[in-house]
Order: C-alpha cells, then structure tokens, then sequence
C-alpha cells in the first residue's frame, strides 16, 4: 500500500513562505483556527505557541499550504493530498538544497510565470538552456532553489 506524505521545508518565516507558495501554486493557505481554538479552550495548548496571522490565531512556528482538489480534514483544514508544510527552525539555510520543487506552468507560459513570481517575492537565478530542455532557475523569498520549466 502506498504510503501518504507532505513535503516539510524548514525555514525562518513559516507564514511568510505558506503565502508565498500558497500564491506561487495556486494553493489553499491552510487555517488551522478552528482547530486551533477547540485546543486553547480544552487547554491542550497554550498562547506562547500561537500567533495571529490575518485575525486569526495560527501555530507560531508552522503553517501549510494544499492543493485545493484534494481532500482536507474540514475539522482542522489539514490537507490529505499534496501538501507543503513550513516548519521554523533556528539556524539560517546553509548551501544549495539537496531537494528542490519543480513547477511547471505549461507551454508557453514559463517567462510571465517567472514574471509572476518575481513579483511574489521570488529571485531569479539564471535561465538554463540544454539539449534536453530549458528552465529558470530561482529563489523563494528564503533563498530555497526552485526551478520553472
């Protein structure tokens, strides 16, 4: 039987980056609020892990980003499909990754999309230009290399 995953990416701005990629893909922003307040009240949180992100309170140092046609838990707003889930972590992004997402915006499409995504914060790195196909190169706002195709 297959095994369900998320890809966890850690970084500095969880929230920054969800709004990033959740723009970057056209994804849904998960809101955990729901969630989130059910927990505060039976106190199995407390505040000291939480932030508010547009008025609502969020994990402090969590947030996720899922396709919007795959199932989703409506309790939590947790997607059971594709998922990215943006993790804090202390120390700063070291070296070039060993993991990287390719988006891929169909023919024709990939200069207004990089366009598109230069204006979401991202950083364009280089065009690529090989016999077997071409491709930009860039940066999420934390540096993380994604490629366009």
């Amino acid at each position: 039987m297959p095994l369900h995953w998320k890809l966890v990416i850690d970084c500095a701005d969880p929230h920054r980056q969800a709004a990033f990629w959740g723009a970057a893909l056209d994804y849904t922003v998960e809101d955990h609020s729901t969630l989130i307040t059910r927990l505060l009240a039976a106190g199995a949180v407390t505040e000291d892990a939480l932030t508010e992100v547009d008025g609502h309170p969020a994990w402090r140092t969590l947030a996720a980003v899922r396709h919007p046609e795959d199932p989703h838990d409506p309790a939590s707003d947790t997607g059971l499909g594709r998922r990215l889930l943006f993790q804090a972590v202390p120390e700063p992004k070291q070296g070039k990754n060993r993991l990287h997402l390719d988006v891929h915006p169909g023919p024709g499409e990939r200069a207004a999309t990089v366009t598109r995504l230069e204006t979401l914060g991202a950083t364009l790195l280089r065009h690529v230009e090989e016999p077997g196909g071409a491709w930009t190169v860039m940066q999420d706002p934390e540096g993380n290399e994604f490629c366009v195709h």
